[in-house]
Parts: C-alpha cells; sequence; structure tokens
C-alpha cells in the first residue's frame, strides 16, 4: 500500500494517532513523490520520442520503407 495513503487511513480510523508534525510531513513527501514521479513519466515519454525519431530515421537510411512508416506513424502518436 502506499505510504502517504497508509498515514491518511490512520489518520482518519483514529485522529490523535497521528500528528501535525507527521501529517505535514506526509503532504510534502507526497508533493514531493508525485512530482518526482511526473518527471520520471516525462522522461519517459522523450525518451520514446528520440527512440521513435532515430527508429525513422535508421529505417529510412536502411530504405525499409514500412518500418520507416510505422515508426513516424510511432512519434506522430505520442506528440498529440
Amino acid at each position: 500500500m502506499n505510504k502517504h495513503i497508509a498515514i491518511v487511513k490512520k489518520w482518519i480510523a483514529d485522529k490523535n494517532s497521528v500528528d501535525d508534525k507527521e501529517l505535514i510531513a506526509n503532504r510534502q513527501s507526497a508533493y514531493d513523490s508525485d512530482a518526482a514521479a511526473t518527471y520520471a513519466y516525462r522522461m519517459q515519454i522523450k525518451a520514446a520520442f528520440h527512440a521513435a525519431d532515430a527508429a525513422a530515421a535508421a529505417s529510412a537510411v536502411d530504405a525499409d520503407d514500412t518500418q520507416a512508416v510505422y515508426w513516424v506513424k510511432k512519434y506522430e502518436s505520442l506528440v498529440r
């Protein structure tokens, strides 16, 4: 289970089981985790763009029309 959710569920069950400092730290940690996940996701998408871009270029060099078309379409689908 997500540690941030676990703390909130603990607090919901018993308001005195988690102090304000822990709730504030939990909130900040959740925000930080979300920012890291968003950054990782963006980097993954950026890597996919570059992979499709490179594959399309390589296919064109190899005169493989089918693969070139595939990778161009793949790239365009990622950009949408």
